[in-house]
């Protein structure tokens, strides 16, 4: 395991300046989840949900890590390259600043997490997960572009990436993952031929739906505030 993990990782990594050769951002998130198909689909067809929501844990703190530290040292070219990066960045830069914006506000940000996770739900049941990955990827990725150009920008900017990569945004990332696996699993059964069946994992399910609602309520609570700790690590 610790082989396909570590190759994984590498991979992960290794999309990112190929993506930048290449230019075209819609090849981007391609190229990022191409990596985690074989774990995904070896450990489902082993049995072994578990170790496939593992991984693609360790795949998607990969992503974090590698948009997070691309951003940092180009923030133009991923503001280019990430899809919804640059105005994501300028709404989530307004926020730190002022307070104002979706992300303390209840009414506007709840709709929208709801759509996002609808859709890539359905995308995860009628493609085994190969558009939701895709899909994840370009959510992180401009998570990262946001998180990054931040960082580049301030008198603390170690912190200041650990800050901005709020709790409540990683109950969703580990959520997502979650759902994305256990949803993987009915159409991926059919096409590779190995048997599973979705309701021998509802507790986890449950787990990932009990996450979601989390999130919703931690930002709900913390984002007014967290804005503040932000703009003082930055410097504004």
């Amino acid at each position: 395991m610790l082989l396909r993990v570590a190759l994984l990782v590498a991979g992960t990594a290794l999309s990112y300046p190929v993506g930048w050769l290449i230019g075209v951002p819609a090849a981007v998130p391609a190229l990022n989840a191409l990596p985690a198909f074989p774990s995904l689909y070896v450990s489902l067809s082993q049995g072994k949900t578990n170790r496939a929501i593992v991984e693609m844990l360790v795949w998607a703190a990969a992503l974090a890590v590698c948009s997070t530290v691309a951003s940092y040292l180009d923030p133009l070219t991923a503001g280019r390259l990430f899809i919804n990066a640059a105005s994501y960045r300028r709404e989530m830069f307004f926020w730190v600043l002022t307070g104002s914006g979706a992300e303390s506000d209840p009414a506007r940000f709840v709709p929208m997490q709801a759509v996002h996770a609808a859709v890539f739900c359905g995308l995860s049941l009628v493609s085994a997960s190969v558009v939701s990955m895709a899909m994840g990827a370009v959510l992180m990725n401009y998570m990262g572009a946001y998180v990054g150009s931040l960082a580049a920008v301030s008198r603390h900017p170690v912190l200041t990436a650990f800050a901005a990569w709020v709790p409540w945004a990683l109950i969703r990332i580990a959520s997502f993952v979650t759902l994305g696996v256990l949803l993987a699993g009915p159409l991926a059964s059919r096409l590779l031929g190995f048997r599973y069946r979705l309701r021998d994992h509802f507790p986890l399910l449950m787990l990932a739906l009990i996450g979601l609602l989390a999130d919703v309520l931690l930002k709900a609570a913390l984002a007014p505030p967290w804005h503040l700790l932000l703009r003082r690590l930055v410097g504004w």
